[in-house]
């Protein structure tokens, strides 16, 4: 977690680019105004451009309590280093209002670092790719419409059980 706002700005690569994927969520406040507005945001942050984004979901919480999840996922071009798109996200959440107070806890905003190229990060504060990406519904159905190619019917089999559909 960060602990006063970072210059991302000064990070950027002017030349190197990798797709990353990010997924959205919230279930507190105005979940889908949040959601497009946070996938508007991330379009206009230095560093990165919104290749893809897929249709918003309604999910069920997973490991968790409280209100149905409205969900998202987008392709970016990013222009910033894994650490640096982390610290991004952190302050965009922030910014939304989420406060981490337990495990899992409702949110008005999670930003998720779900793939960064085919890059590997284990560490203690960022693992890539993220380590239940294949296990969320909720990440595959809508990274499915955008990146058909990460998705493989095992995948979705596995998580048949778990409810998602379309926002209508």
């Amino acid at each position: 977690m960060i602990d006063q706002p970072f210059d991302y700005s000064e990070s950027i690569r002017s030349e190197l680019s990798v797709t990353a994927f990010v997924a959205l969520g919230s279930n507190l406040g105005d979940s889908a105004l949040i959601v497009s507005k946070a996938i508007r945001e991330l379009s206009e942050k230095p560093g990165l451009k919104l290749i893809s984004s897929s249709a918003l979901y309604v999910s069920k919480p997973i490991d968790a309590t409280g209100n149905d999840y409205v969900n998202a996922v987008v392709a970016l071009e990013c222009f910033l280093n894994p650490v640096d798109l982390l610290i991004l996200t952190q302050e965009m959440e922030l910014a939304y209002g989420r406060v981490r107070s337990f495990v899992n806890a409702p949110r008005t905003l999670d930003l998720d670092l779900i793939l960064y190229g085919h890059a590997q990060v284990n560490t203690p504060w960022l693992v890539i790719p993220h380590p239940r990406w294949t296990q969320r519904a909720f990440v595959l159905k809508p990274l499915q419409s955008i990146a058909p190619h990460l998705v493989s019917d095992q995948m979705l089999i596995a998580v048949d059980d778990q409810q998602i559909e379309l926002l209508r």
